[in-house]
């Protein structure tokens, strides 16, 4: 974690509305999501000193796609600008670090996906162990169910407990315009449904969706001229377990309980955790790992269930949980984030209403 020098908050946030098959470009959607978060802001782009970006050509089955989707930012005149191939989270990260060195005051993030042209069960194997789980086709489901029965196994879940999850969140997804499922849904009805890869039912899956997510990132006093009240960024850290699934226990996140003390989730309680929990089961173990209690209000917007742009999920996560600041009153929020399969890595942030 690096440490606090500067104090950072988000100002502006903005996500478009997810979609199953999205008919226009990623760019576009770029387009949209950085307007809005950037009006949101109140800046310009002469305001903003660096922009960072999360993608995956993966999916969109391009070389350098993310390029493309500079258009949306204006990349001429050159701007100072940096990309990761992962959620847009691990992009504000990285223009969290940055901003921490006292070069620039504003920084703009996204992250955006398009699920929907590129084959999930195909391409994320690939990203396994080469010589022994990838020939075996380990698509993130096929894992995801592994994880689920192990779970039920141990006796910390029951399949019930999985629809009770589904059935909350895309509940909750009933008021966010920006959800792609959402309804209200009946516990009994879901467990009378098919497995798609036992234990796991399709309302346990996330959707397909494409869509994008834009923040505005400043520090300290231009913070605080920008927004009448920031989101601060009170902690922020990532850790990882080991790549192998077969070599760690499925049924905990030690680098989520890693990463949350190390943002400094100790040190006051949370309202509002946005957790990033693309099938039911991960959603009970990411509680845990938390050390969230049933006071704590989880995923209010429907989380990715609700909505999964891969590659944007994680920041709209970290949005919803800066706009319960900025919009709704909050005092402190936190916005987790996963990436790589059966959580294997994960990232926390803190959100306060008070600057550090």
């Amino acid at each position: 974690m690096v440490t606090h020098r500067v104090p950072v908050a988000i100002v502006g946030a903005a996500h478009v509305q997810t979609q199953r098959r999205a008919v226009e470009a990623e760019n576009r959607m770029v387009l949209r999501a950085v307007r809005a978060a950037m009006d949101d802001a109140g800046v310009t782009k002469e305001d903003i000193g660096f922009t960072c970006s999360g993608s995956g050509d993966y999916l969109a089955g391009g070389t350098f796609a993310f390029v493309a989707n500079l258009e949306a930012v204006g990349a001429w005149p050159p701007i100072p600008e940096s990309h990761v191939e992962m959620d847009g989270a691990w992009a504000m990260y990285e223009a969290w670090t940055l901003l921490q060195e006292g070069e620039v005051d504003v920084a703009l993030v996204y992250g955006s996906g398009k699920s929907s042209p590129g084959d999930i069960a195909t391409v994320y194997p690939l990203m396994l162990d080469p010589y022994f789980l990838t020939p075996l086709g380990l698509d993130p489901v096929s894992l995801a169910a592994l994880q689920a029965r192990a779970l039920i196994e141990s006796g910390k879940a029951t399949e019930r407990d999985f629809a009770e999850v589904v059935a909350r969140n895309r509940a909750n997804a009933i008021g966010n315009p920006n959800a792609q499922v959402s309804g209200k849904f009946d516990v009994e009805e879901l467990l009378q449904a098919d497995y798609v890869r036992d234990p796991l039912r399709r309302h346990d899956l996330p959707p397909i969706s494409d869509g994008a997510c834009a923040v505005v990132l400043a520090t300290g006093d231009k913070a605080a001229q920008l927004s009448d009240r920031p989101a601060w960024i009170t902690g922020f850290a990532h850790r990882i377990d080991v790549h192998q699934p077969g070599m760690r226990d499925l049924t905990t996140s030690p680098s989520t309980t890693a990463a949350a003390k190390a943002a400094g989730i100790d040190e006051g309680p949370i309202q509002v955790a946005e957790v990033m929990a693309p099938f039911s089961p991960q959603e009970l173990i990411v509680k845990e790992a938390l050390g969230l209690g049933d006071d704590v209000e989880i995923n209010p917007s429907g989380g990715a269930l609700a909505a999964n742009p891969i590659m944007a999920t994680g920041l709209i996560r970290v949005a919803e949980a800066a706009q319960q600041i900025t919009k709704q009153g909050k005092s402190r929020t936190l916005a987790h984030v996963t990436g790589g399969l059966d959580l294997q890595q994960n990232l926390v942030t803190i959100f306060g209403e008070e600057r550090p």
